[in-house]
């Protein structure tokens, strides 16, 4: 049963990846709409914003997101010095898969809003310079949208639950996010991680697609090996540092852990030339296409990192899953051929019958443990039943210096898998022997 359901989710992945083909275009009519002259550059509090938030609502809601808001939105009030601003923010869920990890949530986030247009007025004539806000952040909403409709087509391999929010009046402050985290979700204590998007329309040499993380770069780089076991094309690099401030702030301040994937500033930045023409939308289908691989990896890891209020990571990640031989489609192999053949051909080989123990009539058969990596080295090697500490220490000796197995493999895919064996020291009237006659 275990090996139908890797191959169905290993088959879903590979169709899954196939089907961001046809991204690209989707992503470019995304920012398209969203920057659509009609929405006046999407100011929070605007209509355009509102006309922005109904945007991300219907496309949602027709990728198969459950809607936990209508086209309205969760709406909120901020009183600035120039008066009361309403906006909202857009909540989706994508149920998890598992019914004991479900009740754990990814947040991924993205906002809707940006700087609005300025009133010009020459010669009599008033004009509309309108601030598009191609890259900041309709890059990062168009890929929120596209993330939501390949999650919700392929649930099945998210066992976490995944909440997708469009964040209303983000230039005021991260005012949505944070109203979200402090205000609206009753469930914030469940949230595992938060992934942010901003900021994702260009990539150059000195805009590399990047992850911020406030997580040790130990634990947030298992995490992008991980991921890296997908298949995905671009890979971003990490970027351990202080936190930049955009919608994950408000999550980084209650200690959730925080992957903040960005291309960062560029020199259009919050000016008329950040334009739905200047983005590359085949470097933003690549970034769509990790993402995802990263979201999923972030939904079936069996423990995730946690931060204590302390700032310090409280919760190693787990190692990946080990199995055992039967679970495989190819057992591990000693030099293309079975445990009998490690046993006669390496430990048999190079163990010595303690003197001492001979002297003493100790025999008797030990159990020792290792794992194959997928690199075929042996960890953790272990007694599992003892004889005799001497006996015990010898076979640990031979064990820990194995050369490379061939590892073991399921759909495909090498596995860690653990192996049991039985190493036999026997005596008889004339001399010491072992438990496999050659």
């Amino acid at each position: 049963m275990k090996k139908i359901l890797f191959t169905l989710a290993l088959f879903c992945a590979v169709v899954c990846t196939a089907q961001n083909f046809n991204v690209r275009t989707q992503l470019a009519r995304h920012v398209m709409q969203l920057c659509d002259e009609s929405l006046l550059g999407r100011a929070a509090g605007s209509e355009g914003e509102s006309a922005a938030a109904k945007y991300l609502f219907e496309s949602l809601r027709d990728a198969g997101v459950t809607m936990l808001t209508d086209e309205s939105g969760q709406d909120f009030k901020m009183n600035l010095p120039s008066g009361e601003l309403s906006s909202c923010n857009i909540v989706g869920v994508v149920e998890g898969s598992d019914r004991k990890l479900c009740e754990e949530y990814i947040v991924v986030g993205a906002h809707f809003d940006h700087l609005g247009y300025n009133l010009l007025e020459q010669d009599g004539v008033k004009t509309k310079q309108i601030f598009s806000g191609a890259d900041s952040d309709a890059s990062g909403v168009a890929i929120l949208i596209e993330l939501a409709r390949m999650v919700a087509q392929y649930k099945a391999l998210f066992p976490r639950t995944i909440i997708f929010v469009g964040f209303g009046a983000s230039e005021k402050g991260n005012a949505g996010s944070w109203y979200f985290a402090n205000r609206a979700f009753e469930q914030i204590g469940s949230v595992k991680a938060m992934i942010n998007l901003d900021m994702l329309g260009r990539i150059g040499a000195s805009n590399p697609f990047q992850l911020f993380s406030q997580l040790s770069g130990r634990d947030a780089g298992f995490l992008l090996e991980r991921a890296r076991e997908y298949p995905v094309v671009l890979t971003p690099s990490l970027e351990v540092t202080e936190v930049a401030p955009s919608d994950h702030l408000p999550f980084y301040e209650k200690h959730i852990p925080v992957f903040f994937f960005t291309t960062g500033m560029k020199r259009e930045y919050h000016t008329l030339k950040d334009t739905p023409e200047s983005l590359s939308y085949g470097d933003m289908e690549m970034e769509c296409n990790y993402i995802y691989h990263f979201l999923m990896m972030l939904s079936s890891e069996d423990s995730l990192p946690s931060i204590s209020p302390e700032g310090e990571v409280t919760r190693e990640v787990k190692a990946e899953k080990v199995y055992s031989p039967g679970d495989c489609d190819k057992k591990p192999q000693f030099f293309h051929s079975g445990e009998l053949h490690f046993l006669q051909n390496w430990v048999y080989k190079y163990l010595k019958y303690p003197q001492s123990a001979v002297e003493e009539g100790v025999r008797g058969t030990v159990t020792v443990s290792f794992i194959v990596e997928k690199d075929g080295s042996l960890t953790d090697v272990a007694i599992e039943r003892s004889v005799d500490p001497r006996l015990d220490d010898e076979v640990l000796r031979v064990v820990n210096v194995s050369p490379k197995w061939i590892p073991g493999q399921i759909g495909g895919k090498k596995v860690r898998v653990r192996m049991i064996l039985p190493v036999e020291f026997r005596l008889s009237s004339s001399k010491s022997s072992f438990g496999i006659k050659k």
